[in-house]
């Protein structure tokens, strides 16, 4: 076995190599940039490295710069990990002449399933189910037009290199197509270093459903069921699950066969994953294949018990697999949620910068925490924004997504947008409980955009329970004189007004002989918690359902964040609801003849200049934030002012970009 592997790779996904090869007695090195000079998986690994700037392309995808690590540090293999350099097969070649071992597939099998177009000729020769499209490369935006309408639309647009929804673009007309073709390319250099991208039909109400597979040295492979990858936004996967609710095990030993045919006519080894398009009547299509480790790979590990990092490193040592596939079995039902420093409600922009506060829920049988990061941790603008993959696992379904919902009431981060009220949201649909899901799920569940969580009636009178018991015991406090209450404060059994929502809530606080008491709505609500001044999180019970309800004290109130509904409550006196009610609200200012910068991002292009007339819908500038490029389109009709900024700059959130007449 290995005594010192390298990891080309950061964030969670080094983390969560470095502890399989601990558990294996196996030393690790890490690499990296400047951003990540105290990252997490810098302070695991046994030694590290630095391999140069911030951006990935000056850093993490310089294999010289790998290969140049593992020899100055004597690592016999290097893991990829998943992104950066994992399917490149120049980089593999490159460590088979260097006498390296890579951890992963060989040179064949990436070279052949790691690019996208190359994959789909592949697998039409070899009698694998392809979806329509045409694998030509791409000349300009005229001939990416001419594919589209071709193929018929709508179609999507990818890039051959791509992976992880980046360089991804639908396109339902030719101007569609068109700025698609022009943005995909953009964003997969910027990502790839690969502007190569084809076009295939879209199938519009599809499920995305992969299959694991996992094979040795030897000529064996096996597949370790499916996971469901349908909950996707901007094709970016969301919530994934093990198994999928809507595949049979028909299906599943049809598509899982079907995947491991192809794995052995390339001549697989390590773990892999064969992404299929399934329709409404269970018709699944190849999509293509992952010759990695897959983001989503920890569900799969819950109900077979296989550590999948473990088998890659065995296998790369030469090892045959010590199983067969009757011997595979899948065991309960596993969901991961993908937390992201990003801002839901303002259209899920990215949120940079340090996370002031951190407490992940505790790891148990039922709940595993893949991250990358710890309080105090920089989100930079240069990687992905995952903060954390939450993993739950539970007898079935229904099981799995209560412990999810759990969890992410118990997840508490500050300094940076996140996502959790949005997968809290989705979780609580019934259409997501029910598993009717397709990859158009989100599009369709939230056309408008996330606005917040839904304030439900179970979820206000937690709130009311919680805001009021900690103004109480608060207040309490404020009237303690050497641990002796003052009898009149009033905490115990006043009147209290309770505004959450719009309205104002009549509502009164009381001991009782095992905790204490809420009065409102003709309501009594009975609440235990060991809860104390100062702590973010009030753990305990209201009329013993158990409440997990994050806490934030404002200037008059208390933020409060629960079930994926996040508001501000206020508890107050009668007299103090009567003013509160007379005091103006301060209206923001006019900045409607302004274009702002929307995220912390990096200028690729200003498209206009000063005194152009613009039209509604008009491209006026590519803003890049996070390796993803986002578009800002004029609101109306007008006439530019003033250019703030140029291709190049580095701008703030909410920084001038255009100024309007």
């Amino acid at each position: 076995m290995f005594s010192k592997i390298l990891i080309a790779n950061r964030g969670e996904i080094a983390c969560r190599v470095i502890k399989t090869a601990r558990k294996m007695g196996i030393k690790t090195v890490a690499v990296y940039s400047d951003a990540d000079a105290e990252a997490l998986h810098v302070l695991m690994a046994d030694e590290k490295v630095y391999i140069g700037a911030s951006p990935a392309s000056e850093s993490y995808l310089i294999a010289d710069k790998i290969i140049a690590a593992a020899q100055k540090t004597g690592a016999e293999a290097i893991h990829p990990g998943y992104g950066f350099l994992s399917e490149n097969a120049e980089f593999c070649k490159k460590l088979k002449e260097n006498n390296i071992v890579f951890i992963g597939p060989e040179v064949k099998a990436i070279g052949v399933m790691g690019d996208k177009i190359e994959s789909k000729k592949f697998a039409a020769k070899a009698g694998v189910n392809t979806v329509p499209g045409s694998t030509d490369i791409i000349k300009d935006t005229a001939h990416a037009v001419k594919i589209a309408s071709d193929i018929g639309y709508p179609v999507m647009i990818k890039a051959s290199a791509g992976g992880g929804g980046k360089g991804m673009r639908v396109a339902y007309n030719d101007k569609q197509a068109a700025e698609g073709f022009t943005s995909a390319t953009g964003e997969a250099i910027s990502s790839f270093g690969d502007d190569r991208v084809f076009i295939e039909k879209y199938i519009e109400e599809p499920r995305h459903i992969e299959i694991q597979v996992l094979g040795d040295g030897h000529g064996n492979v096996v597949y370790l069921g499916e996971r469901e990858c349908s909950i996707q936004r901007r094709h970016q996967k969301v919530i994934e699950e093990a198994p999928s609710p809507f595949i049979d095990a028909a299906t599943r030993k049809s598509m899982g066969e079907q995947a491991v045919a192809l794995s052995k006519e390339v001549e697989y080894q390590s773990a892999g994953t064969v992404e299929f398009i399934v329709d409404k009547n269970r018709n699944f299509y190849f999509l293509e294949m992952n010759t990695r480790l897959q983001v989503e790979h920890p569900v799969t590990e819950l109900i077979t018990g296989i550590d999948l990092v473990e088998q890659m490193i065995r296998v790369a040592n030469g090892e045959k697999l010590s199983f067969c596939q009757d011997d595979v079995t899948l065991t309960g039902w596993a969901m991961e949620s993908r937390i992201y420093a990003e801002d839901p409600i303002r259209g899920f922009l990215p949120s940079i910068g340090r996370v002031v506060k951190y407490s992940p829920p505790d790891e148990t049988e039922n709940v595993r925490v893949d991250t990358g990061i710890y309080e105090g941790s920089e989100i930079s603008m240069y990687y992905d924004p995952m903060i954390a993959k939450l993993v739950t696992y539970g007898e079935n379904r229904d099981q799995a997504i209560a412990h999810m919902k759990t969890a992410l009431d118990r997840y508490y981060i500050r300094g940076v947008g996140h996502n959790i009220a949005f997968l809290a949201d989705v979780l609580n649909s019934k259409r997501f409980q029910s598993g009717n899901i397709t990859t158009n799920y989100i599009a369709e569940e939230y056309p408008d955009g996330f606005s917040g969580g839904t304030l439900t009636s179970e979820t206000k009178l937690a709130m009311i329970a919680v805001a009021q018991t900690v103004h109480s015991f608060e207040i309490g406090r404020q009237s303690q004189i050497s641990g002796k209450t003052n009898e009149d404060a009033p905490n115990f059994s006043d009147n209290w007004m309770i505004s959450i929502g719009g309205g104002n809530i009549p509502a009164s606080f009381f001991i009782t002989d095992d905790g204490c008491a809420v009065q409102c709505m003709d309501k009594t609500l009975d609440i235990q918690s060991e809860w104390l001044p100062g702590m973010p999180m009030f753990e305990g019970t209201v009329n013993d359902i158990p409440v997990c309800v994050e806490v934030d004290k404002l200037l008059d109130g208390y933020l409060l964040s629960y079930n994926g509904a996040t508001e501000k409550v206020h508890v107050r006196t009668t007299r103090e609801a009567e003013l509160a009610a007379l005091m103006p609200v301060k209206m923001p200012p006019d900045m409607s003849n302004f274009l702002l910068c929307p995220m912390p991002g990096l200028i690729i292009a200003i498209n206009v200049n000063e005194g152009d007339e613009i039209k509604a819908g008009q491209i006026l500038c590519v803003v890049e934030a996070m390796k993803m490029e986002n578009i800002l389109r004029a609101e109306k009709d007008a006439v530019v002012k003033k250019v703030s900024a140029k291709a190049g700059d580095s701008l703030a959130v909410d920084q001038v970009i255009i100024e309007f007449e």
